[in-house]
């Protein structure tokens, strides 16, 4: 009963985050109603995303000629503080602070067993070599950026135990954030107490 063209966009983007078959296609036939100049533009909107690239330090998604992304590559920036951030979304939301001045590690979602999948332990590691190399084995604080919520603690906790011999010191974001919420969604002012505040 469907359009050929409509169920390939159902069956594409009904796997995306936060969307369903439902969605997905009250999504098709309103973007099907835009026009074809929209659509156009939507699809190279799309296209364009296959020119990012993985910064290979702190593995955030990047567009630029370097081998790494503009945060990594600043000197200004203070390579003995991380900041271990889940998602790309919530080093964005912390970027808007201009509080912090340090450099990420972009984990990747994490599960709610507080067991990290491989790719994530990869990430990790490779942290952990970057510091040996450039902080003499310990880097003086890595920030645990993870959402306040019993599996964010969760997973906090594997996550301490795993850089435990690599930081001076170990903290989490301030309670700025309500426990249950989400970086992503807070505020500037929120994320900037939060990271004053952290322990």
């Amino acid at each position: 009963m469907l359009p050929e063209p409509i169920k390939k966009f159902v069956d594409l983007f009904s796997n995306l985050p936060s969307i369903g078959p439902r969605q997905a296609t009250r999504l098709a036939f309103y973007l099907a109603s835009l026009g074809k100049e929209q659509i156009s533009q939507l699809a190279q909107s799309l296209a364009g995303l296959q020119q990012l690239k993985r910064c290979p330090s702190c593995f955030a998604t990047y567009q630029n000629p370097e081998a790494q992304c503009l945060i990594c590559l600043n000197s200004q920036r203070r390579r003995d503080v991380i900041m271990v951030v889940e998602k790309e979304t919530d080093l964005v939301s912390l970027e808007k602070t201009k509080k912090f001045a340090g450099r990420y590690l972009v984990l990747g979602e994490l599960r709610k067993t507080g067991l990290l999948e491989p790719e994530q332990k990869l990430r990790i590691n490779s942290l952990k070599n970057l510091i040996k190399k450039e902080g003499g084995g310990q880097a003086e604080e890595i920030i645990l950026a993870i959402n306040p919520t019993t599996y964010g603690d969760l997973n906090a906790a594997t996550l301490a135990q795993e850089f435990k011999d690599f930081a001076k010191k170990i903290t989490r974001l301030g309670r700025g954030i309500p426990t249950g919420g989400e970086i992503e969604f807070a505020d500037e002012d929120t994320l900037s107490g939060a990271l004053s505040n952290r322990s």
